[in-house]
């Protein structure tokens, strides 16, 4: 496990660092593959109406409309950067092309195959979950729009 996936999981299983709408942890359930990938094209809908400035900014408020319970949105460029995210601000600007999942899972740059390859599609890694703070097995959505990634996940 790198350093930099070393520290953002203790972040995210310290106590009271995350910030989410009371909705959203209030929610009973997790969300469906249906919603995730439903998340996403409500996103590039999004993106494509207001502007890559204005929808970054809004995919990466905590408290925004593209949170749902364990579903949130996230972008990076085709370079790996991180642009936006809607539960780790701390890494929005930095390189994640390189980070691992526990089990050494090059997880950005399996996101970034498969939108390049396919424009759209599933990709299978572990990621903390923002509301049970456990490391779980996840599935996250990505589509390519113009030079960046949008994805969003469920956790099984």
């Amino acid at each position: 496990m790198t350093i930099f996936f070393q520290r953002i999981m203790l972040a995210l299983v310290a106590a009271g660092t995350l910030s989410f709408a009371p909705a959203a942890l209030a929610a009973d359930g997790k969300g469906s593959a249906e919603e995730a990938s439903a998340l996403v094209k409500k996103a590039v809908a999004f993106l494509k109406k207001n502007g890559k400035d204005k929808s970054l900014a809004e995919f990466s408020d905590g408290k925004g409309q593209f949170i749902d319970r364990d579903m949130y949105i996230f972008v990076i460029d085709l370079k790996g950067k991180m642009l936006a995210h809607g539960t780790l601000p701390k890494i929005i600007g930095k390189d994640v092309l390189e980070m691992k999942d526990p089990d050494g899972k090059f997880l950005f740059k399996d996101m970034l195959e498969v939108a390049n390859t396919k424009g759209s599609g599933w990709v299978n890694y572990k990621w903390p979950n923002p509301i049970s703070k456990n490391i779980e097995a996840k599935a996250t959505y990505v589509e390519k729009v113009d030079d960046m990634i949008l994805g969003a996940g469920i956790y099984k």
